[in-house]
């Protein structure tokens, strides 16, 4: 940019295979110098620098037109700003849904299976929180992930960050448990892999029917989890649910 050295830097997509959105920010004098969707090598300028990610479906976050949106909603719902409480809701609730709503990157952390392990390999009760995109309420609970290693093995706490990278969106539980399925497939291309998902739903707890306690299960079993029925047992017992 004019004015400003320059540096090289990189930004790699999303793992999910979309592009990532980067904000590069000057501290000091709180000046934005670029926003904008990135993959690969880019030209940022020297100086103190601020890197975040935002999300890469559409466009970047504008937080005060979100806090205006809050502000609207709570005055047509009858709701009184003015006071002490509430009057810096509205940006406490923008930051908030950012906050939920920013993806984090992570390296897919993969290992060579030298000893040639061919057990199941499963981490269970992993918490989860993400926003049902119907009403923009929580749903929150655990995960049991696994897979039947092939050529690769992958870095224990990988299993919950791609958890957490796609609950990090407007979701369904559904789209979610599948969608976990998927990156685990196609980056680690084992023999076989499950996912289950047992979740409340705050949109079912808090609105409509006030089903309190009640848990929504979903599963996505790809190769030999699915479709071998001593592997497909061995994973849903590990997971603690019935075959």
């Amino acid at each position: 940019m004019p004015g400003h050295p320059v540096r090289k830097g990189s930004c790699r997509s999303m793992a999910d295979g979309t592009s990532c959105w980067l904000e590069v920010a000057n501290i000091a004098g709180n000046e934005q110098w670029q926003t904008g969707e990135f993959v690969g090598e880019f030209d940022i300028p020297r100086g103190e620098l601020r890197l975040r990610m935002v999300p890469a479906a559409g466009r970047p976050i504008d937080i005060a037109r979100a806090a205006s949106a809050v502000e609207d909603l709570l005055d047509a719902l009858g709701v009184d700003r003015t006071t002490d409480g509430l009057r810096d809701t509205p940006r406490r609730v923008a930051y908030a849904y950012a906050e939920m709503l920013t993806p984090e990157p992570f390296d897919a952390t993969t290992f060579p299976n030298d000893e040639g392990y061919d057990e199941l390999v499963v981490a269970r009760s992993i918490p989860f929180t993400s926003l049902c995109e119907h009403h923009l309420l929580p749903f929150s609970g655990v995960a049991h992930i696994g897979y039947l290693p092939e050529e690769r093995l992958l870095g224990l706490s990988k299993l919950a960050r791609v958890l957490t990278h796609f609950s990090q969106r407007l979701q369904l539980q559904e789209r979610l448990t599948s969608q976990v399925a998927a990156w685990l497939s196609t980056q680690l291309r084992p023999k076989g892999v499950g996912v289950v998902l047992d979740a409340e739903h705050s949109c079912m707890s808090l609105r409509g029917v006030k089903a309190h306690g009640a848990r929504t299960v979903t599963s996505a079993l790809e190769g030999t989890v699915r479709d071998d029925e001593r592997t497909r047992a061995e994973f849903l017992g590990l997971a603690r649910c019935q075959p």
